[in-house]
């Protein structure tokens, strides 16, 4: 495989070149057990170089420090650079090969070329190996974006705000029109056109500006979306940030087994592990580190993935854990924030070698991964049926407040239902009483009428025998066809004394009107009206009586 054709990076970090291609003074990590007596002899130059980097630079620093200028200090100084032009030439020389050769690295010398990656990939190599790493070398997606950045993102707004926060120190982006923020924000801007369920997200910014910092935007476009696709971040980025949840999960426990007392303080102390770690892996410690030491995290990450977070992470924690018991909740947060990120600054071999001491099982992690799930599993059920609870009590609710309504309602109804059946009840007692009076005074009426009507049909007493007459007497000697059927008809009729004598007691009232029936009639037929209205007073008065 021919080296393709690599644009010169617009800028780079702030590193200088001694820097980036500087190898570890640490000891090789386990994996060089393995290796080859040629991968051995490769590996014992890069070491080399490293001693010689380290010696000139205190060498330099020496010579700026003090007033005198000897010449064996020249010599010195002389000869390491000298030996370093000869190293550069072999680290260059060893990296192109491993460029134009790079599937047969990949597949029979991945040890090495591990090894390699862990001592850092040189500056001016970096563009081109970490577009082979994630195999974005020739990426459909590509072609795709001059168009995308023709069309409009409804995440502008936010790119554009996160954008003046992003590397503020770096020459490469300063300045709201620099050459760095504009490439920036077209980077983000394509992104959130092709995958508009993650759309845009705060610190992924932090991850294509250093890829902007190692190649041209279109190809740092193409590693972002490999990365986001094949490397996790796409589900660390997303709203609902699932796999940043899954990871704080893994490295608590991590910590529990590894840093069990350094994890009972940060309990004690209310410090939450998101506190200080959510950051690491959303922006893989470029928020963290000056970039030439998180510059050498993220070789790692390209070759490995997440896993060097997890590992870094815990070996800050176990270089820290003396200082960091000793402190409170805001006393840890100031240390994260102000001397964590600066231990290795001078030589981040050393953070890298503490990386690989930290105990790493992948098969636990895929066996935590799964633990996680289940409880988010059943988390999410619980949700649903708390969701599903709070949807029926409210629903309870409206019922309740409905029947409230009813119910007042009702009794609204049955308080006046009850003040209308007394009020009736009382009008009905008043019409029983007067029913009452009004039956006890009919039936004392039937009484008398019946009385009456039993004196008329009794009649007077016989006057041929006054003291032999009786009621049968009379009942025997009259006809009920010869009886008057009412007063009227016998007042008219002109009974006898006798018989009137028979119904009524004699009283001074009836005698008198008995007396005047015995005078003889002058003129009956003359007889005024008045006469006989005098004639039947008495009469009528005696009834009455």
């Amino acid at each position: 495989m021919s080296l393709p054709t690599m644009a010169s990076p617009t800028l780079s970090p702030d590193s200088s070149s001694q820097e980036a291609l500087s190898a570890p003074t640490c000891s090789p990590t386990s994996d060089s057990e393995n290796l080859s007596p040629n991968e051995l002899e490769l590996l014992a130059k890069l070491e080399e170089q490293n001693r010689l980097l380290e010696a000139d630079s205190k060498s330099m620093r020496s010579m700026n420090g003090s007033r005198r200028n000897s010449g064996s200090s020249l010599v010195s100084s002389s000869s390491a650079s000298s030996n370093l032009s000869h190293l550069e030439e072999d680290t260059w020389i060893l990296w192109g090969r491993i460029a134009n050769e790079w599937e047969e690295w990949r597949r029979r010398k991945e040890k090495l070329l591990k090894e390699l990656i862990h001592k850092g990939i040189p500056h001016h190599f970096r563009a081109i190996v970490w577009q082979l790493l994630c195999s974005a070398t020739n990426m459909p997606v590509k072609n795709q974006y001059s168009e995308l950045l023709k069309m409009s993102s409804p995440c502008e707004k936010l790119i554009r705000r996160d954008i003046a926060r992003t590397y503020p120190e770096h020459e490469f982006f300063k300045g709201q029109d620099s050459l760095g923020q504009e490439v920036l924000f077209n980077v983000m801007k394509a992104y959130s056109l092709v995958d508009r369920e993650v759309g845009y997200c705060q610190g992924s910014a932090f991850i294509v500006g250093l890829l902007l910092m190692q190649m041209p935007e279109e190809e740092a476009f193409c590693v972002f979306v490999r990365l986001m696709q094949e490397y996790r971040l796409r589900e660390l980025f997303k709203p609902s940030m699932a796999e940043l949840g899954l990871c704080i999960y893994q490295f608590e426990y991590m910590l529990q087994e590894q840093l069990p007392d350094l994890n009972t303080h940060f309990r004690s102390q209310s410090f939450h592990t998101s506190m200080y770690a959510s950051s690491w892996f959303l922006t893989l410690f470029l928020t963290t580190f000056p970039l030439p030491v998180a510059t050498r995290v993220f070789d790692i990450f390209m070759y490995e993935g997440l896993e060097i977070v997890f590992r870094v992470g815990l070996a800050l924690l176990q270089v820290n854990q003396v200082e960091l018991m000793q402190l409170d909740m805001e006393g840890m947060s100031q240390y994260f924030q102000k001397v964590i990120p600066h231990q290795f600054d001078s030589c981040p071999d050393k953070l890298i070698l503490k990386a690989y001491q930290v105990k790493y099982n992948p098969k636990k992690m895929k066996r935590l991964e799964k633990e996680y799930a289940a409880m988010k599993s059943k988390e999410m059920e619980e949700q649903i049926e708390i969701k599903r609870l709070r949807t029926e009590n409210r629903l309870l609710k409206q019922r309740i407040e409905t029947l409230e309504k009813e119910s007042a309602a009702l009794a609204d109804r049955l308080i006046q239902g009850q003040v209308t059946r007394a009020q009736e009840a009382e009008e009905n007692y008043v019409i029983k009483r007067e029913l009452a009076v009004v039956r006890q005074q009919c039936s004392s009426a039937t009484e008398d009428l019946q009385k009456a009507q039993v004196r008329l049909l009794k009649g007077p007493p016989s006057f041929e025998d006054p003291l032999a007459f009786d009621g049968l007497g009379l009942a025997r000697h009259l006809d009920e066809d010869s009886l008057p059927s009412s007063d009227e008809e016998l007042l008219g009729m002109g009974v006898g004394t006798a018989l009137q004598d028979t119904l009524y007691p004699l009283s001074p009232q009836d005698a008198r009107f008995l007396r005047s029936l015995e005078r003889p009639a002058k003129d009956s037929e003359g007889s005024s009206d008045s006469d006989a209205e005098e004639l039947t007073t008495p009469y009528s008065q005696g009834l009455d009586n």
